[in-house]
């Protein structure tokens, strides 16, 4: 669920090793990468990473770190500027989740496989992280059962799927594919909307368009 998207700008040499290491660890797995192998595709030397990060740990730690942070702020914001609808609100959390998640789809897989790999307390940590966007979530569907306009006996569950189901665009997603992003988006706040039984939006009944 991570990518290294971060609000604020890294150094350049922090970027390139930052960018470097997605596309190698994206390619290998972390376990079967090294320092070396990504100071390569950064195109500087091992003692140069070393310059800017402690270990190889301490880099995909970093990915993680940015990318889950940017995530929560993004969604904060989405939500902040969503209205008090919770349909109007369930639609903007899924279209940060897809979008996100397609901005950079090697770095978002990344922060889904390889969350294991990473020691503690950096993983508890990052967990926590994760399970405060689902909260995001599960309090929208939520809110949404109770006012009555969701009508899902199984709200967490549904909640749950949702995300899984919007962080999971960046496994398939072609941008030569025949669908666009927005059309991604679209398709997928209709699908979250279906799954809590929500109101479906005039002109889609018969159809996505």
């Amino acid at each position: 669920m991570a990518s290294a998207a971060d609000p604020a700008p890294a150094p350049a040499g922090e970027t390139a090793i930052l960018q470097a290491a997605i596309a190698v660890m994206a390619e290998h797995g972390y376990h079967g990468t090294s320092v070396r192998d990504i100071a390569v595709r950064a195109g500087m030397s091992p003692g140069a990473l070393y310059h800017h990060f402690t270990s190889k740990q301490e880099v995909l730690a970093t990915i993680m770190e940015r990318g889950i942070k940017a995530l929560l702020s993004r969604t904060r914001s989405a939500l902040d500027g969503a209205g008090d609808d919770p349909a109007d609100r369930l639609r903007a959390l899924v279209a940060v989740q897809v979008l996100f998640h397609l901005e950079d789809q090697r770095g978002t897989l990344l922060g889904t496989s390889e969350v294991r790999a990473l020691q503690e307390p950096v993983r508890a940590r990052h967990l926590a992280k994760r399970a405060e966007q689902q909260r995001m979530f599960d309090a929208v569907v939520g809110e949404g059962v109770e006012r009555g306009v969701f009508t899902t006996p199984l709200a967490a569950e549904a909640s749950r799927a949702i995300v899984v189901m919007c962080t999971g665009v960046a496994a398939w997603f072609s941008p030569s594919g025949r669908l666009s992003r927005h059309e991604v988006v679209q398709r997928y706040q209709r699908l979250a909307l279906d799954m809590v039984g929500g109101p479906v939006p005039d002109g889609t009944r018969n159809g996505m368009h």
